[in-house]
């Protein structure tokens, strides 16, 4: 692979980190084209089973697929028990930083003793196997354990990104009818308190199933705590409930782990379920070849545990490959556009994976800034969430990692729980492409009617073959999941981007195309937003769709029709805007909100978002032959 020429502009992997990676390439492609299976039972067998499968493949029921079936396993386990008969007992599992400068640390046994005394107040709490638990915290260790502590006992955890504001939250708390919420007082970003604890009573006062919620004290101020409902998590860890015994339950591979919420086309978001054994074999697989982990490696994933990146690839992957993981709370460049690399030379990170929008947020500063910090530990570097433009590409190549880290550039989505397009280490790379499919994936781009597209044509991106850690279904809806995922084309997975192929085999995702918007690497739905801006008095209508941003890839343009007896004001505007906040979280929030008489739509009165698009970018607009008027 490497002795292929290669047309554009290419990075060739040095000699070293070819030598030093931990796998040869072209070993791995060919292992795994050859005997997919075999290439995944391997991996498995790298990691604990309390009783070993069957079948690694069951294909019998398609497309709900399974994986490594009535094999017994149990992924907090994998994640810290298997590590404590060993050295890396008293190695760091965590370091953890705060915006305000506070500092903790968790070698794997003092994080597996708080992650049992943990699952045992959960247990004490009355939360059993098979049980809804939502967490909604800032970037905190507890985070982390509740999580593990709930994979721990066989509850499903939910996690709500702690940007997310009250209605998203009561809708996720609502439809997995979770028993205890997890959350903490407040949250720092950018020196302020995002009032944590104060969207949760809110939520709250509509969800019916909790019974407990369990807060963190991370700020200190004050908040409301309601007597016989919630707990504080530090009085009850020190009570003899929180005892050390034992309590990891054996989960069948296919057992639920966690549900995650993403946004789809329609208004309600979808809960992607994972479960226990190919999601562990999947992450455990693809970070230890991806990002080519050694023992000493400290790794540092700066997305958010709230979001798919952060499940897999701050708690669960790194834990499992018994590697230092890094977790920072605040903002990037808080207080000075020198935070991250200040915390890079500190620790000694060897690993950033972020995104391309923390990158172009980072660039605006300059090189001033970088350079007066020694980040010579660096070794890889990594991006997720949306594509990375090539001059970011080459910034963050040259100025962060000085020309010698080479840049794994990776596509995946919470559906797909780990890496799918991606490079290794040994992987000539060309910035703003995610390079090839990771080894034994099957991966094609199609035109509308299935056939797939010649080279550097765009066309719908398809996955053709199962993977380990792919979702198992939407939660209470398994037509959805057939409906959105399976029945555009017949046997392949629709990933819901379009993408093109070079005439190298090199993949280059362009985006959504369905009307989910990409605002920093996150999925926002269309119809949530519009929903949002409906939800306001003044609102009769309203349309959502994207715009490119410099900065975050792209920002939200809103069109709304007042109701009779409203005035388009500033003072309205701002009033739409920060009530989308409100309902939906600061990230949703319009960059601008256009006051209109009309909406273009279909004769069937669907909103032709990509006409109101075309107008706003002045490009033509296609074919309009739907426009009802």
């Amino acid at each position: 692979m490497s002795n292929k020429k290669l047309s554009g502009d290419v990075y060739h992997p040095t000699e070293e980190v070819i030598n030093n990676a931990n796998a040869k390439c072209d070993e791995l492609y060919n292992f795994a084209e050859r005997d997919y299976e075999g290439f995944w039972a391997k991996e498995a067998e790298e990691l604990h089973w309390f009783q070993k499968w069957n079948k690694v493949l069951d294909d019998s029921n398609k497309p709900f697929f399974k994986w490594f079936t009535d094999g017994k396993t149990n992924i907090c386990y994998n994640c810290l028990d298997v590590h404590l008969d060993s050295a890396r007992r008293n190695k760091l599992a965590l370091i953890w930083e705060g915006e305000d400068g506070e500092f903790k640390s968790f070698s794997y046994f003092a994080l597996h003793r708080d992650v049992n005394k943990f699952a045992n107040v959960l247990k004490s709490l009355g939360v059993h196997k098979g049980d809804r638990v939502t967490i909604y915290m800032g970037r905190v260790p507890e985070l982390a354990i509740a999580m593990l502590a709930c994979a721990r006992i066989g509850a499903v955890h939910s996690v709500v990104y702690g940007g997310f504001s009250v209605e998203a939250l009561h809708e996720r708390i609502d439809d997995s009818e979770s028993k205890v919420l997890i959350t903490c007082d407040g949250a720092y970003q950018r020196g302020k308190i995002i009032e944590l604890k104060q969207i949760s009573d809110e939520a709250l006062q509509r969800a019916a199933t909790v019974s407990s919620v369990v807060v963190i004290k991370r700020t200190g101020h004050d908040i409301n705590m309601e007597p016989g409902r919630d707990m504080w998590y530090h009085d009850l860890m020190s009570l003899p409930i929180a005892s050390n015994d034992e309590n990891v339950e054996m989960m069948d591979a296919e057992d639920p782990l966690f549900l995650l919420y993403t946004s789809g086309t329609t208004g309600k978001p979808k809960a992607i379920l994972h479960v226990h054994g190919g999601y562990m074999v999947g992450t455990y697989t693809t970070l230890k070849y991806v990002f080519d982990i050694h023992e000493e490696d400290r790794f540092w994933c700066a997305a958010d545990p709230g979001w798919i990146t952060g499940h897999s690839y701050i708690v669960y992957g790194p834990l499992l490959n018994g590697v230092t993981s890094f977790m920072y709370e605040g903002a990037p460049t808080y207080p000075y556009p020198s935070r991250w690399w200040q915390m890079i030379e500190k620790y000694g990170i060897n690993i950033l994976y972020t995104a391309p929008t923390a990158i172009r947020g980072l660039m605006r500063f300059g090189e001033a800034w970088p350079k007066r910090h020694d980040l010579s530990t660096l070794r890889l570097l990594g991006t997720v969430g949306e594509p990375i433009n090539p001059e970011a590409w080459k910034w963050y190549y040259k100025v962060i990692g000085n020309e010698k880290c080479p840049i794994m550039d990776t596509w995946w989505q919470t559906e797909t729980g780990m890496f799918m397009i991606t490079p290794m280490p040994c992987t000539p790379l060309k910035p703003g492409s995610g390079t090839l499919p990771f080894p034994g994936l099957q991966m094609d781009i199609l035109d509308e009617e299935g056939n797939p597209v010649k080279a550097n044509e765009e066309g719908f991106l398809v996955i053709k073959n199962p993977w380990p850690a792919m979702l198992r279904t939407i939660w209470n809806d398994p037509d959805r999941y057939v409906e959105q995922y399976w029945s555009k084309y017949d046997g392949m997975y629709l990933t819901g981007d379009s993408a093109k192929r070079d005439e190298d085999g090199y993949y280059w995702i362009i985006g959504r195309v369905d009307d989910v918007i990409k605002v920093s690497g996150y999925r926002l739905g269309s119809a949530e937003i519009e929903s949002a801006l409906v939800s306001h008095p003044a609102v009769v209508e309203a349309a959502a769709i994207a715009l490119p941003h410099e900065i975050k890839g792209n920002a939200i343009h809103a069109y709304v029709i007042l109701r009779s007896g409203y005035k388009r004001t500033d003072t309205l505007v701002e009033e739409l805007r920060k009530h989308v906040g409100h309902e939906m979280g600061p990230i949703a929030k319009p960059e601008h909100i256009e006051v209109v008489d009309s909406l273009p739509k279909t004769r069937s009165g669907k909103i032709m978002r990509r006409v109101l698009k075309a107008k706003a970018l002045g490009v033509d607009p296609g074919n309009i032959s739907t426009l009802a008027e």
